[in-house]
């Protein structure tokens, strides 16, 4: 089974992020009892000081190239992720899509009803490229903005209802998508290094997120459970 990861800048990480595609990767490893792949077009982190996606410096050397990739970009959403995902999966031959997605757009670029119609966009998009394609989609995590900023605040909220509304419309036997649910007990204040981003502690929650709706689901893999850094 081949899995990619779609997101933004909190799934493409920073240089000397450990990025919660380790963490799954790490979870894979223990508990999806088969062979699988890790799939993308990309392998970089985003390094701040060239303002673009050249690091190789992950926190953990042995996380290894082939399973770095990912179609993940800092300052990307469902905006810019839609026309890139039938390429993308067709060369990858991506089986299951592990996608977070939705900040970046409700913060700058579109609102919850333009968002949605691009996560439609995506999904169309998608199955194209494979017929049997599943997905697991994260309703968006606010960040720091929302606590000071309510018109975004509801935005958030309002793109998540519709989300749901979209997973459960377009969900098929033959390409069953899921809708996983909000990170448990994610913090801002704990879980971000800088109310946004995750830190090791928000890495667990995010893949655990991912982890147990295609255990609970799709019997995929096992319960999550956190490893050593």
């Amino acid at each position: 089974m081949r899995f990619m990861f779609v997101g933004d800048s909190m799934t493409i990480g920073r240089a000397g992020d450990y990025t919660w595609r380790y963490r799954m990767w790490q979870h894979l490893n223990r508990s999806f009892g088969g062979p699988y792949a890790i799939v993308g077009p990309r392998t970089e982190l985003y390094d701040t000081t060239a303002d673009a996606p050249v690091s190789s410096d992950y926190a953990r050397p042995d996380f290894p190239p082939n399973a770095r990739r990912h179609l993940a970009g800092w300052g990307e959403g469902w905006l810019h992720m839609a026309p890139l995902i039938g390429p993308a999966a067709t060369a990858a031959r991506a089986d299951v899509l592990l996608v977070s997605l939705g900040l970046i757009d409700l913060g700058f670029y579109a609102n919850s009803t333009q968002t949605d119609a691009n996560a439609r966009r995506f999904i169309a998009a998608a199955r194209d490229a494979n017929p049997h394609v599943r997905a697991v989609l994260l309703p968006v995590v606010p960040n720091i903005r929302a606590l000071a900023d309510a018109p975004f605040a509801a935005e958030c909220d309002r793109f998540n209802e519709l989300l749901a509304k979209t997973v459960a419309d377009l969900d098929t036997a033959a390409s069953p998508l899921l809708l996983a649910s909000a990170p448990y007990a994610y913090d801002i204040h704990t879980d971000t290094y800088d109310g946004t981003h995750p830190g090791p502690t928000g890495e667990h929650k995010l893949a655990a997120a991912f982890a147990e709706a295609m255990h609970q689901a799709w019997g995929l893999g096992g319960p999550y459970e956190r490893a050593a850094d």
